[in-house]
């Protein structure tokens, strides 16, 4: 007698083999999906995430990880599994992560890290915290070949904050995601101060005080867009291609403006932003770190359809000074863009290095060196122009000539030298001044003297130092023609 088999519908089986993994069927595209897989699903392009992570009796191992596409590239995903055991890694929860880096080390992948983690799984023991360094190991050996990218979509703890600080880019969450080494209980314990989750490491503090995380969005859907923008700037890997678009003109009422931007008096403020939209392609740009270190501006965006990082100084905020915490913003930027061959432009309007001994005590020396180490460093095409002044240590530390800058220029009406007019003219002439009937007359005079026989950037075009002292309206023009010959020369020597 042949036997009745049961006939079973494509969707219950697709609901047994989520059961049997553990998961929550996924909802469909375009619904508010928490799970992990849901997560994976919703960051990769439709229908395109395969999972990898190893199957275990009894469950998950607590993370989904595989890869998918985003805008038609492969990306690797790890998504933390909260609903299993709070995220908590384990052993098993570590060798899938490990096989994911792994693969995109081996094949040229970015990966993608959505953290939402307790930390190492305290049953496993010494277990976990093999799997952990494991993890860390990769981390490390990722970021010669990937880019990583860490975005926090709930509580990371302990073992789990290690590894987005040693990604690239880390995107938090305000309000429902947090990093930090103890929580509150154990913070409470062991000083006896009461802070909750958020104070000690909520998305606020880590992205305007710390540094830690270097973009705060508002929404976990926010914070997946965010990724995905962030991605399209970015080659897949080391010595990869740039995901080059069409190229668009700059905003019309910018680019119109830019002759006039920069205010005559160099102690006048005037927002940045202006003429980088006024040489930038328009379009979408994407600031990094917006609200930490003000002072310096670092931005993604494109000239002439390619992806460009761009460095700048803000005059808007604290004059555009550098200090210890700007410098480490920038060296770390600057790094990373010329570790994965996007070009950097630098548009440089420095009064100096912030002095005083509370800079000093924080290792301003240490920190404005690992700028010049980025900049002396770099491979990646350099383009810098000299805005309104450069002035001391910092007009080097701004992507200068003789830090390896492929193209320097000049706006007409800027100022290059040791120090500004005024400060040099109190040194230099301190006597006269001193036995003058009326010094500050006398200083003006003097000062103007000094701008115009020493500062002017003409010497420093004589000496070769400047490449070309430009109008502001000729600045886009430039530097596409010196990003068209540098990325040709490049690839013609592959």
């Amino acid at each position: 007698m042949t036997q009745q088999l049961e006939r079973v519908e494509p969707s219950h089986h697709r609901d047994v083999l989520h059961q049997h993994r553990g998961r929550p069927t996924p909802e469909p595209r375009g619904l508010r999906v928490h799970t992990a897989l849901g997560r994976a699903q919703l960051l990769c392009d439709e229908g395109t995430f395969v999972p990898m992570t190893p199957m275990r009796a009894g469950g998950t191992s607590g993370v989904v990880a595989g890869w998918g596409n985003v805008e038609g590239r492969p990306v690797v995903v790890v998504a933390h599994d909260a609903a299993v055991a709070a995220g908590a890694i384990s052993a098993v929860f570590a060798e899938g992560v490990q096989k994911a880096q792994r693969l995109a080390i081996d094949r040229g992948m970015p990966i993608v890290y959505l953290n939402d983690s307790s930390g190492a799984r305290i049953h496993d023991g010494i277990f976990a915290l093999h799997g952990c360094g494991g993890i860390f190991k990769l981390n490390v050996e990722a970021s010669t070949k990937v880019p990583q990218i860490s975005v926090i979509l709930g509580p990371c703890a302990g073992a789990a904050a290690y590894s987005p600080a040693l990604t690239d880019w880390t995107i938090m969450v305000k309000e429902a995601s947090q990093m930090f080494l103890t929580g509150p209980d154990v913070v409470r314990a062991a000083t006896g101060e009461d802070a909750t989750a958020n104070e000690i490491g909520g998305s606020g503090m880590h992205t305007k005080v710390s540094g830690v995380a270097h973009l705060e969005v508002d929404s976990e859907d926010a914070a997946l867009e965010a990724t995905r923008h962030l991605l399209s700037y970015l080659p897949s890997s080391v010595g990869g291609e740039l995901l080059e678009r069409a190229p668009l003109q700059p905003d019309a009422v910018a680019s119109a403006r830019l002759p006039y931007v920069v205010p005559d008096k160099s102690s006048v403020v005037f927002d940045m932003f202006e003429v980088i939209d006024g040489v930038l392609d328009g379009g979408d740009r994407l600031e990094l770190m917006p609200e930490y270190a003000g002072s310096v501006l670092t931005v993604f965006g494109r000239l002439e359809g390619r992806p460009v990082g761009v460095l700048a100084n803000q005059p808007a905020v604290r004059g555009g000074i550098l200090d210890a915490k700007s410098s480490v913003k920038a060296a770390r930027f600057v790094e990373f863009c010329t570790r994965f061959g996007i070009p950097v432009l630098t548009f440089v309007d420095v009064p100096g290095f912030l002095p005083g001994t509370v800079e000093e005590s924080r290792g301003v020396i240490t920190h404005g060196a690992k700028l010049l180490r980025a900049y002396a460093a770099a491979t990646s095409p350099l383009l810098t122009v000299v805005v309104r002044k450069a002035y001391g240590g910092a007009y080097i530390a701004m992507g200068a000539k003789s830090l390896g800058a492929d193209f320097t220029w000049a706006w007409s009406g800027s100022e290059i030298a040791v120090m500004g007019p005024g400060g040099a003219v109190n040194l230099l002439h301190r006597r006269d001044l001193a036995a003058a009937e009326d010094p500050e007359a006398l200083r003006s005079e003097l000062a103007a003297d000094y701008r115009e026989n020493v500062a002017r950037p003409w010497f420093a075009a004589e000496a070769g130092i400047v490449d070309e002292v430009i109008l502001p309206e000729e600045t886009r023009g430039r530097m596409v023609a010196a990003l068209d010959m540098l990325c040709a020369t490049s690839a013609a020597h592959r």
